[in-house]
């Protein structure tokens, strides 16, 4: 297996609603920015899933169960598959794992001079901005 590569700087621009990746500016959807990453070609993102949630800087660290839930929302959301055909099971599954390769590369390669977030507190916090914004 060979070593992963570094990956370039991306900056989101949440007004613009693109990815400024390195030096160039990249259009497409999230998933082809993920899947062309390496080719060269221009790709743009989108707003991120509600249901993927952020899963660097934690403590305690992600799991690998946790990548892996996130890395299969994402092909399911991408692929419009709750559940694929046998078919397209293959596919769909070497999606998620691939996905989860990068996911798992990616979260081990950032750094951050931020303290890690506690799990506990944040939940609070969504469940509080949840309940202002559902009034529940």
């Amino acid at each position: 297996m060979r070593p992963p590569r570094a990956l370039p700087a991306a900056h989101f621009d949440r007004n613009e609603s693109h990815v400024i990746y390195g030096t160039g500016h990249w259009e497409g959807s999230l998933a082809t920015m993920i899947a062309r990453m390496s080719s060269g070609r221009n790709v743009r993102a989108e707003i991120m899933c509600r249901n993927i949630r952020p899963l660097f800087n934690f403590e305690p660290p992600v799991t690998e169960d946790e990548v892996r839930a996130a890395s299969l929302q994402f092909v399911r959301k991408i692929s419009g598959f709750a559940k694929p055909s046998k078919t397209n099971e293959a596919a769909f599954l070497a999606a998620v794992e691939g996905v989860a390769e990068i996911a798992h590369r990616l979260l081990h390669s950032l750094e951050t001079n931020a303290p890690p977030k506690n799990r506990e507190e944040e939940a609070a916090k969504a469940k509080a901005r949840a309940a202002v914004r559902y009034g529940t």
